[in-house]
């Protein structure tokens, strides 16, 4: 991966903002259980840092993925997960389909203002009874003259409680279950939507997370992306820059949680001689963080297929399991070298280990990860095609 002085001033400008617009108020944001989506994202829009890689004609600069790349990398130094993710939303999960596959009349109405940081958003594809198998969801949309009537409820929604609009994944068809559904955007202010509940989580606290149900909800066909029966498609799709941002945004995490505890047990001393001291604990960091750069090349590597146009959906499932496995391998490690300081809540390393778990289930669980790259390698055993 090579990166440009442009790369570099990005890099620079994402850093200022984490350090000075998000980190002073993630204890805070933390006790109250919601980060201000709709304070924070303006000014992020002022920066440019919404629409990177979206098209300029509606608000985006216009730049390859290797930028939204950088700006994720840079995310990963937020003092908890939960802002990467909730932000990481807005720009590389809910809006890829639509910049890619709307029409410019749903782009124009929906994706400018979002870029502009004037809406929040939320992807909708989850449901109570359908995780992972994202195509055994149930939440439908009938046709009625020229609308769409919903029912259904959605779940684990990031977001959910403050979004504008929402990117739903739904059964617009019978038949096969990977040929019958679209995604449709649905304005929350829509009449029958009811957002049931706040979930409280075990970690990610400042991300608010819901309940989403739809009673007969409106909303014009014209609010579809794409093509009819195109939706699994077209979120498969919107999974792989998720997947990718996860990935590369739980990099600088691991690192700023090895930084601390290094700094810790230089300062720990235990029989007479800093804990940094032990063979056992500097040998565990510098595995860590061999681990750590491992990712990063894994990710910079997804990231330059993907931008010329490779296939990269193996590599971007292979990032977004390792990330998973190692950021609860680094926390846990480093948590140990904090002794009794670890367990308490006063310490940054104890939201790591809370926030760390939710990578290898969130955006697909490691189980669909390996899946997916035993697919790729044509080692799955055949099964009867939908």
């Amino acid at each position: 991966m090579q990166f440009t002085a442009e790369h570099d001033e990005l890099r620079k400008t994402v850093a200022r903002f984490v350090d000075t617009e998000l980190n002073p108020h993630v204890e805070q944001w933390e006790a109250e259980g919601i980060w201000p989506a709709h304070a924070v994202l303006p000014k992020m829009a002022e920066l440019g840092l919404l629409g990177i890689s979206k098209p300029e004609k509606f608000g985006g600069m216009g730049l390859d993925y290797s930028y939204s790349l950088v700006f994720a990398e840079e995310m990963g130094n937020c003092a908890g997960g939960s802002l990467p993710m909730a932000i990481g939303v807005v720009t590389d999960m809910a809006t890829p389909a639509l910049a890619k596959f709307g029409s410019d009349e749903l782009r124009e109405e929906f994706l400018t203002p979002t870029i502009a940081g004037q809406r929040v958003c939320s992807i909708g594809v989850s449901e109570p009874g359908a995780g992972s198998d994202v195509a055994n969801i149930r939440t439908r949309a009938a046709k009625e003259g020229e609308d769409y009537v919903i029912n259904g409820s959605k779940m684990w929604i990031t977001n959910g409680t403050q979004a504008d609009w929402i990117c739903l994944l739904v059964n617009t068809s019978e038949g096969s279950r990977h040929g019958n559904k679209s995604l449709v955007i649905v304005p929350m202010d829509a009449p029958g939507i009811t957002v049931e509940k706040k979930l409280d989580k075990l970690g990610m606290r400042a991300s608010d997370t819901a309940i989403i149900h739809f009673e007969n909800v409106r909303v014009p066909q014209r609010y579809r992306i794409g093509q009819e029966g195109a939706g699994f498609m077209y979120q498969m799709m919107q999974f792989q820059e998720e997947r990718l941002y996860g990935a590369m945004s739980a990099v600088k995490g691991m690192e700023r949680a090895i930084n601390q505890t290094i700094d810790y047990c230089r300062q720990r001393e235990t029989f007479g001689a800093p804990l940094i001291n032990n063979q056992v604990i500097h040998f565990r960091l510098a595995e860590l963080q061999t681990e750590v750069e491992c990712l990063r090349a894994l990710c910079y590597q997804a990231c330059e297929d993907y931008v010329n146009g490779k296939d990269a959906v193996k590599q971007c499932s292979m990032a977004k399991l390792k990330a998973g496995r190692l950021t609860r391998e680094v926390a846990d490690a480093c948590l140990q070298y904090w002794g009794g300081m670890g367990y308490v809540n006063e310490t940054e390393i104890t939201r790591n280990f809370r926030d760390s778990r939710l990578i290898s289930i969130g955006g697909g669980a490691d189980e669909i990860m390996l899946g997916i790259i035993c697919k790729m390698m044509n080692i799955l055993p055949s099964r009867k095609k939908d």
